[in-house]
C-alpha cells in the first residue's frame, strides 16, 4: 500500500522466454513512480545470480506500460528471461526506482 499498488505477480510467459510483472493501482499518485518512464525496471533472482531487464524493440518501444496510473487498472512489463535462466517456483525481487518488492514467487 505504500506505492499505492496490490495484486502483485510475476509469471513465466512465452513458453519462459519473458517474465511478466504485473499490478493494480489503488493510489494513482503513489503509483506514479512505479510508472515513470525515467525509472529503469529490474528483476533480480538471487538463486540464479541473474538481473533482468525489459527489452526495447525497435518497433514498439519497452515492453511496459508507462501510462498515467489509473486507480483500479492493472499495468505491466515483461523482462526478457533469454536461456530461461529465471523458473517456475524462484523467489525474485522487482526493482524499479525506488520501489522494491522482495520475494515474488515466479508462477
Amino acid at each position: 500500500m505504500v506505492w499505492g499498488i496490490d495484486s502483485l505477480s510475476v509469471k513465466l510467459v512465452e513458453s519462459g522466454e519473458m517474465i511478466r510483472f504485473s499490478y493494480r493501482v489503488v493510489d494513482a499518485d503513489k503509483a506514479k513512480v512505479i510508472n515513470d518512464k525515467k525509472s529503469t525496471p529490474s528483476l533480480i533472482d538471487p538463486q540464479a545470480g541473474v538481473k533482468l531487464v525489459v527489452p526495447e524493440l525497435e518497433q514498439v518501444g519497452m515492453l511496459r506500460q508507462s501510462a498515467t496510473p489509473e486507480v483500479g487498472k492493472s499495468y505491466w512489463m515483461a523482462f526478457s528471461n533469454s536461456g530461461r535462466v529465471v523458473k517456475h517456483g524462484d523467489r525474485v525481487n522487482v526493482v524499479i526506482g525506488l520501489f522494491r518488492a522482495n520475494a515474488l514467487t515466479v508462477d
